[in-house]
């Protein structure tokens, strides 16, 4: 009986060797902190592929820029710094110009409908998947900030003719929309945006709605527009060629089908805390305007030179311009239908 006893804890030493042996960890990343609606999501992402994989691969993220900064994300991942991490493409126009599609001013204010149409073409257009392959990349999953709006401070904005004189903060061809409309751009990032108002250096700045409560934007907003102006949606997951392709075909089905799922876990946690800002500011008296349908369409019809621009850059680098936008554009068509239709994923069905 003794040597059947230690027979079996031999044998179960062995099995936890070998278990922890094929046990794979990725290091992701990150260079934004551990808190947040996408620090959530990510979080899920992390637990997902654990769940999926039966705890045989795990994925350590390491927050607040610890392995690089966000504007060097791209070579970091692409030469094995990390084997996967968050990328944002508007500050790498050329390397990730296919995933630059979701941050042109094409009109759609919904988070889920973006999320959803962006994921499906990354994942499946094969002149994208190659020219990522080409860099060493595969892409994973996709997050969005949602609709453009603008907040400002000792200003209003009730129609886009109240833009022009203003001092705007602005990112990619928002900002260069607002310059078009008059307006005097301010380069800084978000993170700038409440000194910048408090101290008077811009008068407006290119916001999201969610991140009136993650800001505190609502102690330096004295009015908020929605412009429901496009997205900036080029904000995603991105891993390692080299490190995916040394996962098993079963871990990497895990992977890829919990990016999939991201954009529905994303779009739910962004749907619940935009609504929570925009409430935060309504509650405070802080005015909160929409612009005229014919405004609206002028914001389209300025932004068009910059999907030309686009297109034009995507065509230099081998891809096909015009038909990426027109499969984007008819995917938000086809989600913007499913959403209509169906409701959302995380939406309780009716009996």
């Amino acid at each position: 009986m003794r040597y059947f006893t230690t027979g079996i804890l031999t044998f179960g030493m062995f099995c936890s060797a070998v278990s922890a042996a094929t046990a794979t960890t990725l290091i992701y990343g990150e260079a934004g902190p551990n808190r947040g609606v996408r620090a959530e999501a990510t979080q899920w992402f992390v637990d997902q592929v654990a769940d999926k994989t039966n705890g045989d691969v795990t994925i350590d993220v390491n927050w607040g820029g610890a392995l690089f900064s966000e504007k060097v994300a791209v070579q970091s991942i692409r030469d094995g710094v990390a084997d996967m991490g968050s990328v944002i493409g508007v500050y790498f126009p050329q390397d990730m110009v296919a995933y630059g599609l979701a941050d042109l001013p094409i009109p759609n204010p919904d988070p889920w409908v973006g999320m959803r149409a962006t994921d499906k073409l990354m994942r499946e257009n094969e002149q994208i998947r190659e020219n990522l392959a080409n860099q060493n990349l595969v892409y994973v999953g996709t997050y969005t900030t949602s609709a453009v709006q603008v907040g400002c401070k000792g200003a209003t904005i009730e129609s886009l003719d109240d833009v022009k004189g203003l001092k705007i903060r602005g990112v990619g061809a928002y900002g260069k929309v607002f310059h078009d409309l008059g307006a005097t751009p301010v380069d800084m990032s978000v993170y700038e945006a409440f000194q910048g108002l408090d101290t008077g250096l811009i008068d407006c700045t290119q916001t999201y709605p969610y991140l009136v409560e993650a800001l505190k934007f609502d102690e330096v907003f004295d009015s908020y527009t929605e412009l429901d102006f496009g997205q900036i949606g080029a904000l995603g997951i991105m891993m390692n060629k080299d490190s995916f392709d040394a996962l098993t075909p079963e871990q990497q089905t895990a992977i890829m089908t919990a990016g999939e799922g991201l954009a529905d876990e994303f779009a739910r946690i962004l749907t619940d805390a935009n609504a929570r800002s925009v409430k935060i500011l309504e509650d405070q008296g802080t005015p909160v305007l929409k612009i005229s349908d014919e405004d609206r369409a002028r914001l389209a019809e300025g932004g068009k030179k910059y999907v030309g621009e686009w297109i034009e850059r995507a065509n230099a680098a081998g891809l096909d311009g015009q038909g990426l936008v027109d499969e984007y554009t008819a995917l938000i068509v086809e989600y913007t239908k499913q959403r209509d239709e169906q409701g959302y994923p995380w939406a309780p069905k009716a009996n």
